[in-house]
């Protein structure tokens, strides 16, 4: 297996081979077993470069347990993620497998450090079934313009003898939280506990029993449990916690999580991708949520990649399914008043591929048109203007407050100074999120579907559609109908 950047002349010869391989990439159906063998490729990759340039290079091609996905949608049908990983059958070209995703690395070209060319390498990970022949896997990005450009292509033979098939680590440990079927027919969750020693294991199970529950009370997860199996995964930490970087804490754990992500200060991460596979294979999955022993709020999605969330703020419930919606469905954030590290994650003047927002720039067919209140006014004249006084003054104060914390930390301030800091900011949240969903409770808009305007990290330009939502605001509350409905068609690409 040969590890290798792809050359620009390769590039071009393979956007010739696209475009003469193009009448057979679509797929009506494929028989999984002309291609596929029922276990798991495991794919692992480095992505480099800045917010110009990027590249790949192959790591590591793993032979691991059943395949967890369909057998039926081995095609993606979404549209979604700034990333495709697209399979083909050698000898024939024919396209076998694809998937959409974001990525660490896509994110991290959006930021003030890459756009000054400061390079960076993550590692990657993409799963596919099992080939019985040569492959050729590929990765395509989105331009500006959200158009697919090739990006990486190489030959894979899934006989060559250093495909890794090692013995997993047997210090892990799994517990079956739900059964409902065959993995091939079911939506596999694995959570994987990060940051819980040893003598916590009691606490992992009785962690993941909890979130379970709460996913499970919430639409449209409820009314498709049966579609779902759920799978605990704990490998133990030297220590509790994660690394809080501005607070100078730094923890021993088995995915090396960390606060201030990309610089953002409650963006809960970790680079630490091959660990996190490693101890991921030890369950099927077709989506992994990392649950991290932290009381602190903080947490990510990533569409396709992996969520975190902390299991001990008050906002846990929330959290766990707000970032879920990025990570399971690609569901973009609709909020546009909290500081992010991102610059112009989305280009003007282009529509994004997420399912619930829109540049709106072409307003007679706006992406959710089927779901519009009738007669409902495009763009919808909410009530913008008070709302974003209200929650900006609260950004600012919320902003300070946690600097002072981190600051206090930092200097090993008494810890019930510290906690009386901590529980201020935490009623100051509860207070702010109680005052926007009254707010919000008495728009003459509630309940119905337009297209608001403030989404997607920006004020102007980007819109949702309602007036609230999971992926807005704060608090017990469901999916908008546009997220819910977004939610269900990946449920059933995964359990068809």
């Amino acid at each position: 297996m040969r590890h290798t950047i792809i050359s620009f002349s390769a590039i071009f010869t393979f956007i010739i081979t696209l475009s003469f391989l193009g009448a057979q990439t679509a797929q009506a159906s494929l028989n999984f077993d002309d291609y596929f063998v029922d276990k798991t490729m495991r794919l692992d990759y480095f992505h480099i470069g800045d917010a110009k340039e990027e590249w790949i290079t192959l790591d590591q091609v793993y032979e691991q347990g059943i395949w967890a996905g369909s057998l039926r949608n081995l095609i993606d049908k979404f549209d979604n993620g700034r990333y495709y990983a697209k399979i083909y059958d050698s000898s024939s070209g024919q396209l076998i497998f694809s998937r959409g995703f974001d990525s660490y690395f896509g994110e991290y070209k959006t930021t003030s450090r890459a756009l000054k060319g400061i390079k960076r390498a993550y590692h990657e990970t993409i799963l596919i079934p099992y080939p019985k022949k040569n492959i050729r896997f590929t990765l395509e990005v989105k331009d500006r313009e959200n158009i697919l450009q090739p990006l990486f292509s190489q030959e894979i033979d899934p006989s060559s003898v250093s495909i890794i098939k090692e013995n997993l680590d047997k210090k892990v440990k799994v517990f079956e939280i739900l059964k409902s079927g065959s993995p091939h027919k079911k939506v596999d969750i694995a959570f994987i506990a990060e940051g819980y020693n040893s003598e916590e294991e009691e606490k992992v199970e009785a962690d993941i029993k909890r979130f379970t529950d709460i996913f499970f009370n919430h639409e449209p997860y409820r009314t498709y449990k049966d579609r779902f199996n759920i799978y605990g995964v704990f490998k133990p930490s030297e220590e509790s916690g994660c690394d809080e970087p501005r607070a100078g804490i730094f923890k021993n754990t088995a995915l090396n999580s960390t606060f201030n992500s990309l610089g953002s200060e409650r963006y809960l991460l970790t680079e630490d991708n091959k660990s996190l596979r490693d101890i991921a294979a030890h369950a099927p999955y077709d989506t992994l949520f990392i649950m991290i022993n932290h009381k602190r709020y903080g947490g990510g999605g990533i569409y396709n990649f992996y969520c975190t969330f902390t299991v001990d703020n008050q906002w846990f419930e929330y959290l766990f399914l707000h970032e879920f919606g990025h990570s399971f469905a690609g569901l973009a954030d609709e909020y546009y008043t909290s500081s992010v590290a991102y610059n112009e994650f989305y280009p003007k003047g282009v529509e994004p591929a997420e399912p619930n927002i829109t540049a709106l720039l072409d307003p007679k067919n706006v992406k959710w048109k089927d779901s519009l209140t009738p007669q409902i006014e495009i763009p919808t004249p909410w009530e913008k203007e008070d709302f974003d006084k209200m929650d900006m003054a609260y950004q600012k104060i919320r902003r300070e407050i946690n600097d002072k914390i981190a600051r206090m930390k930092r200097e090993k301030a008494p810890q019930a100074e510290v906690e009386k800091v901590e529980q201020e900011s935490e009623r100051l949240s509860r207070e702010h999120a109680e005052k926007v969903d009254d707010y919000l409770s008495k728009s003459r808009f509630k309940g119905k579907v337009g297209v608001f305007e403030g989404a997607g990290y920006s004020a102007e330009g980007l819109y949702r559609p309602m007036v609230d939502c999971l992926m807005f605001t704060k608090g017990k509350k469901p999916f908008c109908k546009v997220c819910e409905q977004a939610v269900v068609r990946v449920i059933k690409h995964y359990s068809e």
